[in-house]
């Protein structure tokens, strides 16, 4: 599909600098909002956000004090000037949010993953024009993430954003939510024209952990961030461990380096041809050993043998942990590499066997 977006930036954004959405996981109080933006804008931050309803993962917790701090919202653009933005979940909140002058819309992880609700949101906004952003669905899932741009673009809506905030998984190894770079790096290549922001606060799940994400993000050409802050991050009543203060986001962002990605190299032309040799070696090698694989399923298919080997796999698995290891590679990275290598094969041989 070819999408004809438009930009999602609005007037005194400055185009040469990462978007910046900064504010509470939650307004919990007009002195809380007020006093969180008035330190937000003065470190040059144009667009301020805050959560309304709060889909909690459990019943019990706090849930957004909903529809009132819509006027809350409305205090923070007169004295501050800036723009706002919070989370829809629904038709109702949609509406409630255009009738008091929100200006960017999102559509949150939990809402993206439900193709019914982001339905609903679409259905509410056909004919509107307001700019849209949209979380990634909690599962490192990409067509349901496209799924959810596209239902939002034929509704009419033209300004639209994805954010990337990570994904839910049993394991997530240091983060709340695993980066799982590679989703939005596909992202960026399938709708090339989509801005696409970072939300580090929710990958981190921890503020030590904010700076470096974002850094990283900035490296990887995001075009801007989403970073919860908070008055007093402490005493937050939602996700306190990820907000940070207004200060420690002016020092953040005044830290960012943000480089020059288009700037002409003939040194990394050499290398990216390097890369791109090795590229062809690693298919070729991959060709090569799925044609053995086949002749082991041929084998195994004439001697009437079962096609897991369990015991077999195994070994593989541990025998190539550990030379990685020897050679200084990602043990998980690989181990990831070689189990995709043998799901192949086993597909390979099951056609084989079929057949």
């Amino acid at each position: 599909m070819d999408y004809q977006l438009e930009s999602i930036l609005l007037s005194g954004v400055d185009p040469a600098r990462p978007i910046v959405i900064a504010g509470p996981c939650s307004a919990e109080t007009e002195e809380q909002v007020l006093s969180t933006a008035r330190g937000i804008s003065s470190c040059g931050v144009r667009i301020f956000r805050a959560g309304l309803w709060k889909p909690r993962t459990k019943p019990g917790g706090f849930e957004g004090v909903g529809s009132e701090g819509l006027n809350w919202l409305k205090k923070v653009k007169q004295e501050t000037g800036m723009y706002t933005t919070i989370e829809v979940a629904n038709r109702e909140h949609v509406f409630s949010a255009l009738k008091a002058g929100i200006d960017i819309l999102w559509i949150g992880a939990r809402t993206a993953v439900n193709p019914f609700a982001v339905q609903d949101i679409a259905d509410a906004l056909n004919g509107m024009d307001v700019p849209v952003l949209i979380k990634n669905p909690v599962n490192p899932d990409i067509e349901l993430w496209i799924g959810a741009i596209e239902r939002i673009y034929r509704a009419g809506i033209r300004r639209i954003g994805a954010v990337h905030r990570g994904f839910s998984s049993y394991d997530n190894k240091g983060y709340r939510n695993a980066p799982h770079w590679q989703v939005p790096i596909e992202l960026r290549r399938r709708i090339p024209n989509l801005p696409i922001l970072c939300d580090p606060s929710h990958i981190a799940g921890k503020r030590d952990l904010i700076h470096p994400l974002s850094q990283q993000a900035m490296d990887l050409k995001f075009d801007g961030l989403l970073i919860e802050t908070h008055c007093s991050p402490d005493t937050a009543w939602s996700d306190a461990q990820q907000q940070i203060t207004p200060d420690q986001l002016s020092q953040l962002l005044s830290a960012l380096i943000i480089r020059d990605m288009d700037r002409p190299s003939k040194n990394l032309a050499e290398l990216r041809s390097k890369i791109d040799g090795i590229d062809d070696q690693l298919l070729a090698l991959l060709s090569a050993r799925m044609q053995v694989a086949a002749e082991i399923g041929l084998y195994k298919k004439a001697n009437n043998m079962p096609i897991l080997q369990t015991t077999r796999y195994g070994q593989i698995i541990e025998q190539k942990s550990t030379m990685a290891k020897s050679l200084k590679l990602d043990q998980d990275f690989i181990r990831e590499i070689m189990q995709a290598i043998h799901e192949e094969s086993v597909r390979q041989q099951m056609k084989i066997v079929s057949e």
